[in-house]
């Protein structure tokens, strides 16, 4: 296909890979019979839903032969019809689709009736997914989705396109977003330098000490034995779908950590997970809005840790924030500091302070340890529990947020990714001469949140945060990571054709300020 007049290709930027050379392209031929299965599998539920009774029953005349022949031959011949619509529309749909990728924007056209047009800017760009649904990966098929700044409706899919040419596609977007140039026809894999896997042992562990694992265990219990004393399985029976509910959320977490690694690149962070459906997830440097480490009451004596993050275009109501913004599904305080210390290698403290005693005091402190500036005792009042848990730490770099005593939370938000700030003061904490700081940062599972501070020292907090965020927004770097001043870099070694080297695991400490862990690490 031809690209209409006006619109250049690739000209003066990186290499044109495959289909990054500004033509239109159509997705692979096979894009239709992966989307009308779900047509069919919704046919087949309506046909059980509705006649599987009759069927069992034998309320269906079965026993005339000629009615049952007319009413086979009939529902037949509608389910067929309905089947034909349906690969019909899928094919009409995928040719309708097509993309196209040129110097600052990807570019793709849908819809038959209604048409959509959608262009995602290389620049703003916030993560890159190759993702393998189960029949698809049995095609040699991906879907490649490319997250921009933009809310949870502006990230772009290609559904679906060979393997190779998807991974392919998404090292060439990775280059051009870092402004890197390259020589051949398709751009360099990035080699990863540090790699963290999770345990499949440890992952089903983590499972049944959770919230979720004990609910649906004590539910059944529970009303198996009112079911038993009852001597009627009603009670049991009517909470099937609850029950079934909390078992697709361990399901979900199952899947969504098996398998998981994270690993360090020069085109940013590399996610790999996935039970069923098989995602690479690459996150370029800076794009992460907010992180959190949390730890629950039932994994405090195994020291474990998640880690999750805030990342513009995931975290909406689209998105699952369990396999969109984990960086981290559980493991040791050591790696889950490990991983902060991949998305923020410089916490910014004050010279001669160790950033590990401040991390320390963020994860498991109480008082005013490490510089945290905390609740005063007043606030027992309205928080009887966790008041002496709450507190903020300022650094350089950074804004630290702890909070919870049984389940702990350390929020930290870079200066330069601060969207708003807010003051909350209720009626008592106003008798009390409290406020809350609240920091608003893109939607996902990070909600930045200091509570039930001195009134005083909240409003300074707000006054004095707004200018170090305003200057921390003015220095960050471009948008195209590897430009300085406008010139493109020479791309160093790790996008040549060089072996990549040896991996260093995150269990131990890596490159930038965390690197030197006190004792409590």
């Amino acid at each position: 296909m031809t690209q209409p007049p006006g619109q250049s290709g690739q000209s003066g930027q990186p290499g044109q890979s495959g289909l990054a050379d500004g033509e239109w392209h159509l997705m692979h031929p096979a894009t239709p019979l992966l989307r009308s299965w779900q047509v069919i599998a919704v046919v087949l539920v309506f046909v059980v839903q509705s006649f599987g009774n009759d069927l069992i029953a034998g309320e269906a005349n079965f026993e005339q032969p000629h009615v049952a022949g007319r009413w086979l031959l009939g529902g037949g011949a509608v389910l067929l019809a309905i089947v034909l619509i349906g690969v019909g529309l899928a094919f009409a749909s995928w040719r309708a689709t097509r993309f196209r990728v040129l110097d600052e924007a990807l570019e793709l056209h849908t819809g038959i009736l209604f048409r959509q047009q959608r262009r995602a800017r290389l620049d703003r760009m916030q993560a890159v997914d190759v993702v393998q649904p189960f029949l698809a990966r049995l095609l040699g098929l991906a879907r490649i989705t490319v997250e921009v700044a933009g809310g949870k409706e502006s990230n772009v899919a290609l559904s679906f396109l060979r393997e190779d040419d998807a991974r392919a596609l998404r090292n060439h977007l990775l280059a051009s977003a870092a402004g890197v140039r390259y020589e051949g026809p398709d751009a360099p894999e990035a080699p990863e330098r540090s790699t963290l896997e999770v345990p499949v042992g440890r992952l089903i562990l983590s499972l049944l000490v959770s919230t979720p694992a004990i609910s649906f265990v004590g539910g059944v219990l529970v009303l198996a034995v009112i079911s038993l004393v009852i001597g009627h399985p009603g009670p049991l029976a009517g909470s099937f779908a609850p029950l079934l509910g909390a078992a697709g959320v361990l399901w979900n977490r199952f899947s969504n950590g098996f398998g998981f690694r994270i690993s360090d690149s020069p085109d940013g962070l590399r996610l790999r997970y996935g039970l069923l459906e098989q995602r690479t997830q690459t996150v370029p440097p800076g794009r992460v809005q907010a992180v959190r480490l949390s730890q629950g009451l039932l994994w405090r004596r195994l020291g474990w840790w998640t880690v999750h993050v805030n990342i513009a275009g995931y975290g909406g109501d689209d998105n699952d924030s369990e396999s969109g913004s984990t960086l981290l599904p559980v493991g040791p305080k050591v790696e889950a500091v490990g991983v902060l210390a991949l998305v923020l290698p410089d916490l910014g403290v004050e010279p001669g302070e160790n950033p590990w005693d401040v991390v320390d005091a963020g994860l498991t402190g109480t008082g005013a340890s490490a510089g945290f500036l905390t609740a005063p005792r007043r606030s027992r009042w309205v928080d009887p529990i966790s008041w002496g848990r709450s507190g903020v730490r300022v650094t350089d770099q950074a804004l630290l947020i702890r909070s919870g005593r049984i389940y702990r939370h350390l929020d930290i938000v870079p200066h330069a990714r601060t969207q708003s700030l807010g003051l909350t003061q209720g009626p008592l904490q106003r008798r009390l001469g409290l406020a809350s700081f609240t920091m608003h940062s893109t939607a996902g599972p990070v909600s930045p949140v200091a509570s039930h501070l001195d009134q005083a020292q909240a409003s300074e907090l707000i006054a004095v945060q707004s200018i170090r965020a305003e200057q921390a927004r003015k220095k960050s770097g471009p948008e195209r990571w590897m430009e300085i001043s406008g010139h493109l870099n020479q791309p160093g070694p790790e996008y040549q054709d060089q072996p990549a080297p040896d991996p260093v695991p995150l269990d131990r400490p890596g490159s930038g300020h965390l690197e030197q862990p006190g004792e409590t690490a």
